[in-house]
């Protein structure tokens, strides 16, 4: 066996345990799911085909259409601000305290992300509740009346996005600290040396530099966004009626509690298109801004 085939084969040993994993949780389940969308199942009986039932059912749904229009509000609303916050965050941290008290305030930053889903809603649900809870008594103080967070249809999707941008801000914090901290310092020196202020510096340095670590928070944060479940499912249980219903409660919903696997399965492609589509639109944005640099 010659060189070049050794290393091969080694390259192939190395990431075999890896395409398993892929295979086995994300290529084989996403097919599966293609097949069974296009049957009525309900585990049973057995698959029997029905074409494109399921598809025009999905798209005469009400509740599925409600659960689109949640989801790409929570989607609106959370991806911008928490890559508006963890950017300024980790700016601040980088340029402002890197000492020891920075140190400290990253540590606590990303508590909330180690955090499970059960605990962040748990809490949350306390500090929201509309009778004692912490965020009504500091308005009692301020002598606001009690809001209801969690049970109106105008507060309760917004809440719950709250919650995960508290959530997530800490991970993308560090992410954009570690970008930041890569930077060359050579060119903040010759910008400084060229009279450039430091928002100059930051809009003229930092935020191109940061490009690639932008893409990667973006799409991370896309991809969760459009999969929330556990956090509307905790705290609201996707009302006030249909407030804070999502795409992938409705899929739980119809798989797991209505027994409708085919029409979740069709819910559950549908959802993959989106993502999918969302996706590439999110690349050409990168890829012509990188194109007219």
């Amino acid at each position: 066996m010659t060189r070049k085939k050794k290393e091969a084969l080694q390259g192939i040993i190395y990431i075999l345990p890896s395409l398993i994993l892929i295979l086995s949780f994300c290529i084989i389940p996403i097919i599966m799911s293609g097949y069974f969308s296009f049957t009525s199942y309900n585990i049973m009986t057995p698959p029997k085909f029905i074409g494109l039932e399921n598809y025009a059912k999905v798209f005469k749904d009400s509740y599925v259409v409600d659960a689109a229009k949640n989801t790409l509000k929570y989607v609106v609303i959370t991806v911008p601000i928490q890559t508006f916050l963890s950017l300024t965050f980790a700016a601040f941290l980088a340029y402002k305290m890197q000492n020891k008290a920075g140190g400290a305030m990253r540590s606590i930053m990303f508590i909330p992300v180690i955090a499970s889903a059960v605990t962040a809603g748990t809490i949350w649900r306390i500090i929201l509740n509309t009778d004692g809870g912490l965020l009504n008594n500091i308005l009692g103080v301020l002598h606001i009346g009690p809001v209801n967070w969690l049970g109106s249809t105008s507060t309760a999707l917004i809440s719950i996005c709250i919650v995960a941008i508290w959530k997530n801000v800490g991970y993308f914090l560090v992410i954009y600290y570690a970008g930041i901290m890569g930077i060359p310092k050579d060119l903040y020196e010759a910008a400084r040396v060229d009279g450039a202020t430091t928002l100059q510096q930051f809009f003229r340095i930092t935020l191109p530099m940061l490009k690639p670590i932008t893409y990667l928070v973006v799409t991370l944060g896309l991809i969760w966004s459009f999969q929330v479940f556990d956090l509307s499912y905790l705290m609201t249980g996707g009302g006030p009626g249909r407030a804070t219903v999502t795409l992938v409660m409705g899929i739980y919903n119809a798989a797991f509690k209505q027994y409708k696997m085919g029409y979740a399965c069709a819910m559950a492609m549908l959802l993959l298109v989106i993502v999918i589509v969302i996706n590439a639109v999110e690349n050409l944005f990168f890829k012509e801004k990188k194109e007219a640099r």
